[in-house]
């Protein structure tokens, strides 16, 4: 039979192969966390690519019903064949994770397999809300319950930051699928619309867009660096100070980032969290 701490392991590989920054981050963490954390990572990652493996949306919802199932107790057959899910399902246990908030993490990212557009920044943030925000919060609650639910609202704030800097990362992949992740009022107010902003050519407009999404970003990122965090949960916090040197670029480059790449090399990644770490705040 496979252990807890196999399977743990076999989770913290899968991160380094799916989200190194994360994968990272959980490196940083204290020792007796990391096992969970890399189990909540992995998970994360493992739905956040499924567009990537699928070429229509049907293949995709069965993916995420899968681990809805698994979740609710409705899994088929031994969870032991899986070693992240029995992880998972592990971590949930000992740290009381919400499996509600799992939950709304998948049914948000159905979003993610189809082409439809986001439509205004309400919706934009709760994604990012069901999503990157959440992600913050359960880390949060592995890492110490009682402070994670002080720090919830900066965990909303810094989960859209995070969000919208990973939208303007993938862009280029984002525009080729035709998924815009911009919001339609943001389009709107610059004058644009989908089809305009995939097609690529108004670039003064294009740029004004870009340069908003990223504000936006910028926006979050500052309210939630307004309160300070209790270091015991600082660590679900680190790939959040990942967020502003996309964001900057972002608005540097204006409609560049539909063509290259924002991100850092991953040395200067790993040092912006590592100091993080140090100086105790993002």
């Amino acid at each position: 039979m496979t252990d807890a701490k196999t399977n743990q392991d076999i989770s913290l590989a899968m991160l380094r192969d799916t989200d190194r920054d994360r994968y990272l981050a959980c490196l940083l963490s204290p020792e007796d966390k990391r096992g969970a954390l890399a189990a909540l990572y992995a998970f994360n990652a493992e739905i956040a690519r499924i567009r990537d493996l699928v070429h229509e949306p049907l293949p995709g919802e069965i993916r995420m019903q899968y681990w809805r199932d698994l979740l609710e107790g409705n899994a088929h057959g031994s969870t032991e064949a899986n070693p992240l899910a029995a992880a998972l399902l592990s971590a949930v246990e000992i740290y009381r994770l919400p499996r509600q908030t799992l939950v709304n993490m998948i049914e948000a990212r159905i979003f993610d397999l189809y082409d439809d557009p986001m439509e205004s920044r309400t919706s934009l943030e709760g994604y990012a809300g069901e999503t990157a925000s959440a992600l913050i919060q359960l880390a949060g609650l592995i890492l110490s319950p009682e402070e994670a639910m002080k720090s919830a609202t900066v965990a909303g704030h810094a989960g859209v930051a995070q969000a919208i800097s990973g939208m303007l990362l993938l862009m280029p992949l984002h525009r080729r699928r035709g998924q815009v992740y911009i919001p339609l009022e943001i389009l709107s107010a610059t004058g644009l619309d989908r089809e305009a902003f995939l097609a690529g050519s108004d670039k003064p407009r294009i740029s004004a867009a870009i340069e908003a999404f990223a504000g936006l970003g910028r926006d979050h990122l500052a309210k939630a660096r307004a309160s300070a965090l209790p270091p015991s949960v600082l660590f679900a916090f680190l790939p959040v100070t990942l967020a502003e040197p996309v964001l900057v670029k972002a608005q540097k480059r204006g409609a560049a980032a539909l063509e290259a790449s924002l991100q850092e090399p991953q040395w200067r990644r790993q040092m912006r969290m590592a100091f993080a770490g140090i100086r105790k705040k993002i």
